[in-house]
């Protein structure tokens, strides 16, 4: 249970459901109900299929680009890191790529809006792509790559239920509330980023001594 809580807690808050709130209400404000849902729901599809060819495939890139996993934990702690000051600072929209401008050719386009901007990079970026390739180099036993398997589901399924009752969050907590959420969620963030980092840092020393 202790992994579970550790790799749903670090997916959910790199990831930040809650700040595509704002994006996906605005994106989707002309769809009926049932669009919306089903938007929704593409969406936390195409999450977990990202998360679950992050965390497979993990090991190959690694390979093919020589990268060592302390390498990878120490960019992926900078990246994790850089995203947390953007949540904030409030600025996670553009840290992500979704300028306003990108968001309007968005709601005047509306095609295929749950893979990009949604999926990916606003909600899968790459800090939840180093995060999952690290995980993968880190649990190797059976037990822990299904307990991270199941926290990628749930991870996914809240994401669901986040998007699909966008509206009413948004109504009811407003933009301030968002960001005051988001602003939380990104101290934790940057604390992820920081352990990896300092583990990473931990390993050179031990190398050397």
């Amino acid at each position: 249970m202790e992994l579970f809580f550790l790799a749903f807690g670090a997916l959910f808050s790199i990831m930040n459901p809650l700040g595509t709130v704002p994006v996906f209400a605005t994106l989707t404000q002309q769809n009926n109900d049932k669009e919306k849902q089903q938007i929704a729901l593409k969406t936390a599809i195409n999450v977990l299929v990202i998360l679950l060819i992050s965390f497979f495939l993990g090991q190959y890139i690694l390979t093919f680009f020589n990268i060592s996993i302390i390498s990878l934990k120490i960019a992926g702690g900078l990246i994790i890191s850089s995203s947390g000051f953007a949540l904030l600072t409030g600025k996670f929209s553009e840290h992500k790529g979704m300028k306003r401008q990108k968001i309007q050719n968005d709601i005047e386009s509306r095609n295929e809006i749950s893979l990009t901007p949604l999926a990916i990079p606003m909600i899968a970026g790459p800090g939840t792509i180093s995060l999952l390739i690290t995980y993968n180099q880190e649990y190797k036993n059976a037990d822990q790559i299904i307990t991270i398997i199941i926290a990628m589901i749930v991870a996914a399924l809240s994401i669901f239920i986040i998007l699909r009752s966008a509206h009413f969050i948004v109504n009811k907590l407003g933009a301030s509330g968002i960001n005051a959420l988001s602003r939380i969620i990104g101290f934790i963030v940057i604390a992820i980023g920081v352990e990896f980092i300092i583990s990473s840092i931990t390993l050179i020393l031990k190398q050397i001594i």
